[in-house]
């Protein structure tokens, strides 16, 4: 199978213009179960609440059963579920999460789109693409800027994007590549699934789902358009060869030929010497000054980067060229793609300014700051050098939203104070300390390639690593002192634990934040965003153990659950402890239970 696509994807890479008016045989058996063994178990399931490993005890029944669906036209998508997961802002965003059924026929679907269209993507846009990720695109963005002299940045950003995308737009795009009606006729049916929301069927008039396995291959294949837009628009608005001369690299550059022209008839030895400390000064003056005109009217450049719905379009030229490009962008994405430029976070920034992308701060640096290339010639080294940094604002509203800090005002300044982790308290050491650990490896991950890495990241740890010892005192109702006479050793913080080989050690990270360069492993692109698990190890022990979770009786237990997490608001301790582990069971004893549901529970 892997060899028919690879023949696709040449074929559509030697023919650009090509229709394939059959490749929906492709999603066969041999494909769908390809499929099926590299699909994650771990993941939700869908409505129709099948996991993988139940799909796989009867696995060719049911893709037999699957395919011939497939081909007499009779398959259609379940709705998916729809939850809410939480940002950074204190908002949610939907996440839509699918049968399995559906899971397999989606990556089936974006194997073979990946194949007829990657070929001709942007080689700028980085976003949902093989060895592609955040990383590459700022990599490309330093290039940008660094290398043109840039002085002006476009950041752009789509409202709304995965849920404003035109269904007829995009199956219109799609028809340009691909004339096979029945696979065209498969996508659609996923595009108007409709979704289940608090037991509430809801139909999709347009947009394609968050969560979806085919939705980040169609929203490349749907701002492609603008790729191409903008190339074209490049190769209108570039002009000239190359910068004028400055005055004042002009000017140097006349007194030098006039002493080398001395130099040559020069035969007086204290007179020589005096020339060549001129030529030196001369040297030293002129690479005080960009050698080009910074401002030069006729000469213009355009560079483009792209990570999913985020771009940004780096301009040399004036303010009105930058205006006058967002204008004609705003108006192609409205005319043609059914999309709006959204105005809070689309701005025109000069390169002198911090700009933000992808969660990075960017300024150029403007320093006359001069050392000796390989051939002994002074250089402005850092002149115009890019430099990333993560800023303390975003340090410290990650660390407000994980609830790890807290902010006093003392004499007009703020001071940083680390916090408990309430919602903690009630997991066992080892999911404490991991859920501290992912934090902050996924952090570091994501602005490891910044210029302040080491510095800002050690602030961070700072705050993280105390709130995990007051999160451990809370737990055990006692001073900080105490916990890390009781973990530290050898100057480590650690917790051992039991596993079928014995005792293990887990230590709190203690790598450093060492600056790196550009990763091109997918891993960065995921922003920390840990998710609390009560650990089934750890639940299944204490029900081994018959030990109720509220008092640690060890009497017959019995599972209180609720129907809704949501409806548990927090003012008793079990709903507490329920909430902090997102479970909607616990095991309690029976005198706890009769107590929960009298109401006399403390």
């Amino acid at each position: 199978m892997t060899t028919k696509l690879e023949r696709i994807s040449e074929l559509s890479k030697q023919h650009p213009e090509m229709k394939f008016n059959s490749i929906g045989h492709l999603i066969n058996i041999e494909m769908l179960k390809e499929c099926h063994y590299k699909m994650d178990g771990r993941k939700a399931v869908g409505i129709d609440g099948i996991s993988k490993e139940e799909y796989n005890s009867n696995l060719d029944n049911n893709l037999k059963q699957l395919v011939e669906k497939l081909k007499n036209k009779s398959y259609r998508p379940k709705p998916a579920r729809k939850v809410e997961i939480p940002k950074e802002n204190g908002k949610t965003r939907p996440l839509s999460i699918y049968s399995y059924e559906d899971k397999l026929v989606q990556e089936a679907l974006r194997k073979v789109l990946e194949s007829v269209f990657e070929p001709h993507f942007y080689s700028n846009m980085c976003g949902f693409r093989p060895n592609r990720n955040c990383h590459g695109a700022i990599r490309k963005l330093n290039d940008m800027i660094e290398g043109h002299k840039t002085n002006y940045i476009l950041d752009a950003d789509i409202k709304g994007f995965f849920d404003n995308i035109n269904h007829d737009v995009l199956i219109n795009i799609l028809l340009e590549r691909i004339a096979d009606e029945r696979f065209i006729r498969l996508i659609r049916k996923f595009m108007k699934a409709g979704y289940i929301e608090d037991w509430q069927f809801h139909n999709t008039y347009s947009g394609t789902p968050q969560g979806g396995i085919i939705s980040p291959i169609l929203a490349n294949i749907y701002l492609d358009k603008l790729d191409k837009y903008i190339k074209e628009y490049t190769a209108k608005f570039d002009k000239g060869k190359k910068r004028k001369f400055s005055r004042e690299s002009m000017d140097f550059g006349n007194a030098r030929k006039r002493i080398v022209r001395r130099l040559k008839f020069v035969k007086d030895e204290r007179q020589r010497t005096k020339l060549i400390l001129e030529l030196k000064a001369i040297e030293q003056g002129r690479a005080k000054y960009p050698n080009g005109e910074e401002m030069d009217a006729d000469y213009r450049r355009m560079k483009y980067a792209r990570y999913a719905d985020d771009f940004l379009v780096g301009i040399i030229g004036s303010k009105q060229d930058a205006q006058q490009i967002k204008e004609d962008i705003k108006n192609f994405l409205a005319d043609r793609l059914a999309l709006e430029l959204s105005d809070e976070k689309t701005l025109v920034t000069h390169t002198e300014r911090p700009a933000k992308f992808l969660g990075y701060e960017i300024t150029v640096r403007k320093s006359n700051d001069q050392r000796r290339d390989k051939r002994g010639r002074l250089r402005r080294t850092y002149g115009k050098r890019v430099c990333l940094n993560v800023s303390t604002e975003t340090v410290r509203k990650k660390l407000f939203d994980w609830g790890v800090l807290e902010l006093t005002n003392r004499n007009g300044k703020e001071i940083w104070k680390p916090k408990c982790k309430s919602g903690l308290i009630f997991n066992d050491d080892l999911e404490i300390l991991d859920s501290y650990n992912r934090e902050i490896v996924g952090f570091y991950n994501y602005y490891s390639i910044a210029n302040n890495c080491a510095h800002a990241l050690n602030n961070f740890k700072y705050i993280m690593e105390y709130s995990m010892y007051k999160t451990f005192a809370g737990k055990y109702k006692c001073r900080t002192r105490k916990v890390n006479k009781k973990y530290r050793k050898n100057g480590r913080f650690i917790v051992t634990h039991m596993t079928k080989t014995g005792v293990k050690e887990r230590y709190f990270y203690d790598g450093g934040f060492k600056r790196k360069k550009p990763t091109y492993k997918s891993e960065c692109d995921i922003m920390p965003r840990t998710i609390y698990t009560a650990g089934r190890t750890s639940l299944v022990e204490r029900l081994k153990a018959r030990e109720c979770e509220l008092c640690g009786a060890t009497d017959d237990l019995v599972m209180h659950h609720v129907r809704k997490l949501k409806n548990l608001q927090g003012k008793e301790s079990w709903e507490r402890h329920m909430i902090a582990r997102k479970r909607k069971t616990i095991a309690v004893c029976r005198s706890c239970h009769k107590k929960i549901h009298d109401g006399k529970i403390d």
